[in-house]
């Protein structure tokens, strides 16, 4: 039961002490999360590496990667793409695309299909070299190879998984099904938001209802269950109003409670700009006043904060951000606060250097 009245701090503080929990092992660590928002950008780490840094223990870059063939878990698209469980992924499959093949691509993917099982284990070059499918137009106006779209497509059908990487490059394997996590759509929609409000809570009502929009990428075939989907999921999960805005967080939890009402330690913490302390920006504002946009594709004369500035938290705070960069095998970094200098105190100065310390040894940069 609840030990104190429901606050903006007191929201604050729960979103922060129940997200960046306790350093754990890698898979529990996923298991957690429920899911890994993936990016390709490496500024100075992959967003997915800078996300598990603070919550795997002795995690470096490129662990995910490295292990990812021996954590059982898969890359697909849930509510944007990344790194999930393969319960999680079972519930979204088998998925029914809204564009339909042509009967040539159907038959293409079928001989990729059959190439794959083949050879076990395929990168898209092989593919391309094999089967010479040509160039096509892409989704943003360029072009790529007609066999790498196939795979995309391959891969979002639920024909091939994600068997790895090799720098970078996603390998493909056949899939192999999983028993369905759930027949009933209905339960099944209800279980993928509960997997949203356990890794964003607590939740603006709006964004409840944009992440559940986001979720026509992970099961398309649903989409007309969504607005039924939102009801419900508003009438069973706890709640409150404060100013105007009503929370979610999950069922089984109160924000007030001892467990994470306690007052924040003295640890600096750079976040990914996708990490889900930050990852909503309407909340973003509403914890703390001010508005954080991620610009790596932004023009850079219309740079407010940097390319790949990530959010400075301290204590229960996000002060500033951190541009970071590698050079000459030494960490470089450019902080911004948003009162235009840092907190005078030593206690800040040294949780900073700590945090430093530790990107550097998550870089490898000290070996």
């Amino acid at each position: 039961m609840p030990t104190a009245p429901i606050t903006l701090a007191t929201l604050r503080r729960y979103a922060i002490s129940r997200s960046l929990f306790a350093p754990t092992t890698l898979l529990k660590a996923i298991e957690k999360l429920g899911f890994v928002q993936a990016d390709p950008i490496r500024a100075p780490a992959r967003a997915q590496d800078l996300t598990l840094r603070h919550r795997v223990t002795n995690y470096a870059a490129g662990d995910l990667e490295r292990r990812y063939g021996q954590l059982g878990i898969e890359e697909d698209f849930f509510v944007n793409y990344g790194f999930m469980s393969r319960q999680v992924q079972a519930l979204m499959h088998p998925r029914v695309t809204r564009r339909s093949w042509t009967k040539t691509q159907i038959a293409q993917a079928q001989a990729i299909q059959a190439y794959v099982q083949e050879r076990g284990v395929v990168h898209p070059k092989e593919v391309d070299t094999h089967f010479a499918h040509g160039r096509v137009r892409n989704w943003f106006g360029g072009s790529s190879n007609a066999s790498t779209q196939l795979l995309d497509g391959m891969h979002y059908r639920g024909m091939l998984r994600v068997a790895g990487r090799a720098s970078g490059i996603r390998t493909y394997a056949v899939a192999e099904h999983l028993p369905i996590a759930c027949d009933d759509a209905t339960q099944a929609m209800d279980e993928l938001i509960d997997v949203i409000v356990h890794k964003y809570a607590p939740l603006p009502e709006r964004s409840l209802r944009e992440l559940i929009a986001l979720l026509r990428g992970g099961v398309p075939q649903w989409d007309a269950l969504r607005a039924t989907a939102f009801a419900r999921a508003k009438a069973r999960l706890p709640s409150v109003e404060l100013d105007g805005t009503r929370w979610y967080w999950p069922e089984g939890e109160s924000p007030a409670t001892k467990r994470y009402a306690a007052e924040p330690g003295d640890a600096v913490r750079l976040l990914a700009p996708f990490d889900p302390v930050v990852w909503d920006r309407r909340r973003f504002e509403l914890f703390w006043g001010w508005a954080y946009r991620f610009e790596a594709y932004t023009p850079a004369p219309k740079r407010i904060r940097g390319y790949y500035a990530l959010p400075l938290l301290w204590r229960d705070q996000v002060i500033g951000w951190g541009n970071l960069s590698v050079m000459d095998g030494k960490l470089k970094s450019e902080l911004g606060y948003v009162t235009g200098s840092a907190p005078k105190d030593k206690v800040f100065r040294t949780a900073l250097a700590h945090e430093l310390a530790s990107i550097e040894n998550f870089l490898l940069l000290n070996q």
